[in-house]
């Protein structure tokens, strides 16, 4: 186990660097001058020579590779710079915004893991039923709608019909379920087609027309025998749809007025904001390595047969 998480450790390390190398690169290779959006003020641009003092000041002078190497070095004291719009700290413009962002995807995978294990289940226990044939119905339509038309027809039915939810913000519980109910919808239709194909091939092996025998509860065959096999799969697409959530609640974000890192990676962008840009893009690199090092783990409880070290079955 030791030995496993350490070499994950060392792999992360690894990929951190590469992804830095490529951020950086990509940041100095995409077109425009931040600069210009620096010292751009109501809409009058700043004479050439401010111009080159602050590029001299922000060291874009220097070669690329001091450049990368200076930057790398104060990222190794997770000293991401500084914003160049706010002039504030870039750890504190992503921890201020990360919080916010963090919460609504973990509340939309625990509702999109809750709705597949419902779908999925009752799907798989139902095969060729009635209840089967509803599920993929809700399934198909949950993948085809976008999710910005999603999010308008929650809004449209629980803020303005029936007003029991708000619409907009972050204030309170209640906040959390439009927008995560707006993510979770079409996820959870991937979910519970994997799920139910997954508890379908479980629930067909051997040891299961074994324990049906010795007489166990069915319910027990279920939860005890079946189904921790069967969530190997729904674990893996667990770490990777975090990742997803992460990079891809701008327009729920925007539509909720969610005060996350969506709009605020896309303003960013639009300004040239490349010490934002490299930091969001790191620290979103850290914690969906570090989510699927959790889920790894999570193998071994879930189904003793697979052996860390190489994630292999017997």
């Amino acid at each position: 186990m030791i030995r496993f998480i350490a070499s994950r450790l060392l792999q992360m390390v690894l990929v951190l660097f590469i992804l830095s190398v490529v951020t950086f690169s990509l940041m100095k290779l995409a077109p425009g001058d931040p600069v210009r959006f620096i010292l751009k003020v109501d809409e009058v641009v700043a004479t050439s020579g401010e111009q080159e003092q602050l590029r001299e000041k922000l060291g874009f002078n220097d070669p690329v590779w001091k450049q990368y190497i200076t930057w790398l070095g104060n990222v190794t004291k997770l000293d991401f710079g500084t914003s160049y719009i706010s002039n504030e700290s870039v750890v504190y413009e992503l921890s201020s915004r990360f919080g916010p962002t963090i919460s609504l995807a973990l509340s939309s995978l625990g509702l999109t893991l809750l709705f597949a294990f419902v779908l999925g289940g009752l799907a798989a226990l139902n095969h060729q039923r009635f209840f089967d044939h509803l599920s993929r119905i809700i399934a198909f339509v949950g993948a085809s709608i976008p999710n910005f038309l999603v999010a308008l027809l929650l809004i449209y039915f629980f803020s303005m019909k029936l007003r029991i939810l708000p619409a907009l913000g972050n204030g309170s519980v209640l906040h959390f379920l439009l927008p995560s109910l707006t993510l979770g919808f079409g996820m959870s239709a991937v979910y519970a087609r994997l799920l139910r194909a997954s508890l379908l091939d479980s629930l067909q092996q051997e040891y299961i027309r074994g324990a049906h025998a010795r007489g166990i509860p069915p319910y027990l065959i279920f939860f005890c025998y079946a189904l921790p096999p069967a969530l190997l799969p729904v674990l893996t697409m667990f770490g990777m749809s975090f990742g997803l959530l992460l990079g891809g609640t701008v327009v729920v974000e925007t539509i909720f007025s969610w005060p996350g890192l969506g709009q605020f990676i896309v303003d960013s962008i639009m300004k040239r904001d490349y010490p934002v840009i490299q930091g969001f893009i790191l620290l979103t690199g850290f914690f969906v390595m570090s989510i699927n090092l959790c889920v790894d783990l999570l193998y071994a409880i879930v189904d003793p047969k697979v052996r860390l070290a190489g994630r292999s079955t017997k």
